[in-house]
Order: structure tokens, then sequence, then C-alpha cells
């Protein structure tokens, strides 16, 4: 399995244009890893994370929003548009709309940025691996504060349906993370 540093430095100097999905795990390291692969591609990126639209309730159906908003337009080379999820304890209602401007390179980070349906849009689909499920729910509790074990549980349940079925981890090059960190569900 590649590892991070490789993987980051291999992408920025071979892509120039296309979607780069990130997916993985909760508590995996795929917050990190996409900033740090954006920061090293420059102004020829932009990121979207799929918890600009997930909420607890709703971990993947949200998918038709994010077509219409964000891989839609990419494609045609137009800006993004579309409705970030606003938090008010744990509980998220759509926000005002979001516009980013268009680059050559999306990444796409989160739970079920690689999925089946994305498979004739991406340029590359990275699976990040890093630790067992306790170590991932800890590194997730620490993101998001104990108050969100219970919920963080039942979505590494979901993960384990979706990506069962989706066989995510399958289609894409796995890198290995040695950190798992980084970003709040609800930053």
């Amino acid at each position: 399995m590649p590892d991070a540093e490789d993987v980051l430095a291999e992408i920025a100097s071979t892509v120039r244009a296309g979607i780069i999905a990130v997916d993985g795990r909760s508590g995996a390291g795929k917050s990190t890893f996409a900033a740090r692969l954006v920061e090293k591609l420059g102004d020829r990126a932009l990121l979207v994370s799929t918890d600009e639209f997930a909420t607890w309730d709703d971990p993947v159906a949200w998918w038709p929003e994010f077509v219409d908003g964000v891989l839609t337009p990419f494609l045609a080379g137009d800006d993004l548009r579309y409705r970030r999820r606003v938090w008010h304890g744990d509980d998220a209602e759509p926000g005002p709309e979001v516009v980013r401007a268009w680059r050559p390179i999306l990444v796409v980070e989160g739970v079920s940025s690689a999925r089946r349906s994305m498979v004739p849009h991406v340029a590359r689909a990275l699976w990040i691996d890093a630790g067992s499920a306790q170590e991932r729910l800890e590194a997730a509790v620490a993101r998001e504060g104990e108050h969100a074990r219970g919920l963080l549980q039942a979505w590494q349940r979901f993960e384990d349906g979706w990506f069962a079925v989706d066989q995510t981890r399958n289609r894409c090059e796995v890198v290995g993370q040695r950190a798992a960190a980084s970003r709040s569900l609800r930053s």
C-alpha cells in the first residue's frame, strides 16, 4: 500500500484536470489528506467535502443535490453553486447558497465520494486506510466531542452497510495514512 506522502507528490506532479475522490471510513484521515492534496495542487484545485451535505440522519441520500450543485457544473466548466449544511447542535439544515469558482481540479472528500456513480467522472479514486474501527472511532470522538460518540458509532454501522453494498474500496487506490485526524463533520 503506497504511503500518503508518495501519493500526494505523485498526484501533484501528474494530475492537471479532473476529479479526485478521497473516500474511506470516518476517522481515517480523509479530510487531512484532501486538505494537504489541495495545498500541493495550489490554485488548480478546489475542495468540496461530503460533510458539507451529509447529516447524521442523511448520510448519503443528498447525492442528487451534490450532482446538481457540484458535479454537473464542474463537468461543464461552470462555477459550483450549492447549499452547505448549517449546524445547530447535532441538527443541520441547508444554509445559504455557496458559490465556488471553477478550477480544473475538483477534490471531493468524504464518505461516499468515490461511490459507484462517480466512476465515469473521476480521474483518481483514493481510499484512505488507517487504524482499527476502535482507533477510528476514538479519532472521530476526539474531533467531534464525547457527546457525539453514540452518533459516531451509528455512523460506523451505516458505513459498514454502505461500503459492503457499494464495494467502494475495491475500486480505489488504497493509500496508507499514518495518523487519523482532522476536521469535524460540522466544520
